[in-house]
């Protein structure tokens, strides 16, 4: 082999060398947003204000687009969500938003610097009205876009784009074409060693997460 021929070869395998970084940095960024819009999901299930108010960009541009209208920048985003607690600062029982962040489709700027995605929502919510509980099933896209700041993604506008919204036992299925079917669970290989926690609606258990909040880096506190 020539000295030329050496000298192109290093040159190709440098190519694909920066090739192959380039394509990791977008594969990890997508992760990354991946695991901060899922985390959006988890918190805003039980409405925690400020682990949801913490994933949105400083950004004076920052949006939070829902049916109700547009709320503008982090305080505007902090305000929709706003608390809705009980006594001694802990989420009312009743109270269960669960929207599944499902199917995304991610796609990273050229620069590295946004993104944009888009998700489905799907789940079930109870939400306590005065003296009594309202439950439905909601479902809707969302069409959002993403800001590296200092490292980090954030969400800098999320656009929630809603389906429908149907009372729990209606459904959103005409009346005449609904039925009921039930089916038997099949026994556990190996059963509980003492009682269950109680994690079944209104007990207002959350399951710890294993992980820290997405921007803050703090554990995320399931006593809300």
């Amino acid at each position: 082999m020539t000295v030329k021929e050496l000298e192109n070869m290093v040159r190709d395998l440098q190519r694909q060398v920066k090739t192959l970084q380039e394509q990791t940095t977008i594969l990890q960024d997508i992760e990354e947003i991946k695991k901060l819009q899922r985390a959006y999901g988890y918190y805003l299930e039980n409405w925690m204000t400020d682990e949801v108010a913490d994933l949105f960009s400083d950004s004076p541009e920052t949006v939070l687009l829902v049916h109700a209208g547009e709320f503008r920048g982090k305080d505007g985003v902090r305000r929709f969500f706003r608390p809705r607690t009980a006594n001694k600062g802990r989420r009312m029982p009743e109270f269960f938003h669960q929207v599944m962040q499902l199917s995304p489709i991610i796609d990273v700027a050229p620069d590295g610097k946004t993104a944009r995605g888009r998700w489905y929502g799907f789940g079930a919510n109870a939400s306590p009205v005065k003296d009594c509980v309202f439950q439905g099933w909601m479902d809707g896209v969302y069409e959002n876009e993403y800001i590296k700041e200092n490292g980090k993604w954030k969400i800098l506008k999320l656009g929630w784009y809603m389906y429908f919204f149907a009372p729990y036992f209606k459904g959103w299925v005409a009346p005449e074409r609904q039925c009921d079917k039930n089916f038997q669970h099949q026994p556990p290989d190996l059963a509980r060693d003492g009682a269950s926690p109680d994690t079944f609606y209104p007990s207002s258990f959350i399951c710890p997460f294993h992980f820290n909040h997405p921007v803050t880096d703090r554990p995320t506190p399931v006593n809300v």
